[in-house]
């Protein structure tokens, strides 16, 4: 907001004294210049800004989901969820548009498994959580599970699961 009320300024102390060179004023020709590589480098600086924010936002949905913590929602722009939005519904069609009729989860596996299934520790009560098989596990705070390392890494990335290394 700072950086947008200085460009504010910059831009019409530019166009006033435009007015005035227009007039004859030639030694207000440099001062205009000047203040328009201001004006050029706030923006460069801007697009940036926006930029990074938006990089940051799509590596949020890798690491928590299609849905956000309110934590975190609560800090970002109404513009920036209308962002998230779109980029997880384009995510989602292109998942569902390769590996066959299921979809492939690109979001499944961040890194390489060693194993198929691993020990979980619930780290806060969760509720009910339905395995492939249709068996319903529940998610006691501290109760440990054997469990298929598919089904529970979102979890684990949300903070409700931990990996047990034994």
């Amino acid at each position: 907001r700072q950086a947008l009320e200085e460009m504010r300024a910059l831009y019409e102390r530019n166009q006033a004294d435009v007015s005035e060179a227009k007039s004859g004023r030639t030694d207000l020709i440099f001062l205009i210049r000047f203040r328009h590589c201001c004006l050029l480098r706030n923006q460069r600086c801007l697009l940036a800004y926006l930029y990074d924010r938006l990089l940051r936002i799509r590596a949020l949905r890798w690491e928590y989901g299609s849905v956000l913590p309110n934590t975190i929602q609560f800090h970002m722009a109404a513009e920036e969820v209308e962002w998230f939005n779109r980029y997880k519904k384009s995510l989602a069609t292109y998942m569902r548009s390769v590996g066959g009729e299921e979809g492939l989860d690109l979001t499944q596996d961040i890194k390489p498994p060693k194993s198929l299934y691993i020990e979980v520790r619930c780290l806060r009560d969760h509720g009910e959580f339905e395995i492939d098989d249709g068996t319903t596990i529940l998610l006691k705070k501290n109760s440990q599970h054997f469990l298929p390392r598919w089904k529970c890494e979102q979890l684990i990335r949300q903070g409700v699961l931990e990996h047990v290394l034994s």
